[in-house]
């Protein structure tokens, strides 16, 4: 299935429930017909968020990939969160997951609205070689993931992280 960045799937979907992990509200469908795994968490006053992410991305993607690529999407997803927590004043709101047959859509919005903030580098710029201990994060998102960008959304914004699921 050729799915286009950023666009959901239209039709009927079917719930597949909703489970409570931690402290955070997670909640599971199918879509298209059962072709696209929608998956929403909610990361708003969640104790342990980064904890709640590493579970989730790796529960749905489990059986759909190589494990390289799930713990590449698992770096990619726990960077995202932890950009939130760092770097607004709201935290992270909550992370979507849509899952296709060789391809993941990687959803994690803040309420904060400058979308400029966050920066994607040059492709191919290679971060200082110096020694720090912060902003090489979106050069890993860079590395690991298909394409990235933020989208302002009414609430605040968004990055969003398409992770190709074939193994490399």
């Amino acid at each position: 299935m050729a799915v286009p960045m950023l666009v959901r799937p239209t039709g009927s979907y079917r719930e597949r429930g909703t489970k409570v992990f931690r402290s955070g509200n997670v909640t599971q469908h199918d879509l298209a017909d059962g072709q696209v795994l929608h998956r929403r968490v909610n990361l708003y006053d969640v104790e342990e968020p980064l904890a709640l992410t590493r579970e989730q991305v790796r529960e749905a993607l489990g059986g759909r990939t190589a494990e390289s690529r799930i713990d590449d999407a698992v770096l990619v997803a726990v960077e995202l969160v932890t950009n939130a927590l760092r770097h607004t004043g709201s935290g992270p709101a909550r992370m979507d997951l849509d899952v296709y047959e060789d391809t993941a859509v990687l959803w994690v919005h803040d309420g904060d609205t400058d979308a400029a903030a966050v920066r994607p580098s040059a492709h191919g710029d290679a971060p200082s070689l110096e020694l720090q201990e912060n902003g090489r994060g979106l050069h890993l998102v860079d590395a690991l993931a298909t394409r990235w960008l933020v989208w302002p959304t009414a609430g605040g914004k968004a990055v969003v992280v398409e992770i190709g699921l074939l193994a490399e």
